[in-house]
């Protein structure tokens, strides 16, 4: 039997793992999430709200689907409430929905709209 991780072995993981923080973010980019499973687009509609497709929200003819994205856990219910992403870990959304693990993230930023003077 594989024991579980303690909260040491997850605090110094959770400072090397390459991550997409949430305050990184702006209204309007996109996030490409590939888990061992799926693949997941996710466009940012506020700070707390996203258009999410792909995956389950696919499977259950819910997509597009609006959702908060609740953080990111190592499988078990230790949670980074403030990454979107990371690979290695696993994506929770709002509605509870657990991805399996991220392999690849990519962030595709929308462009500033030009000033008008």
């Amino acid at each position: 039997m594989v024991a579980a991780p303690t909260l040491e072995t997850i605090t110094l993981e959770a400072s090397r793992v390459e991550q997409i923080r949430k305050c990184d973010l702006c209204w309007g980019d996109w996030i490409v999430i590939r888990t061992r499973n799926s693949v997941y687009t996710l466009r940012m509609l506020d700070d707390e709200l996203f258009a999410v497709s792909g995956g389950w929200f696919d499977r259950q003819e819910l997509s597009p689907h609006s959702v908060g994205v609740n953080g990111c856990t190592w499988g078990g219910s230790a949670i980074k409430q403030d990454i979107i992403a990371a690979p290695g870990l696993c994506l929770e959304f709002g509605n509870r929905v657990m991805t399996s693990r991220i392999r690849q993230v990519q962030v595709l930023r929308t462009e500033a709209a030009p000033s008008v003077h």
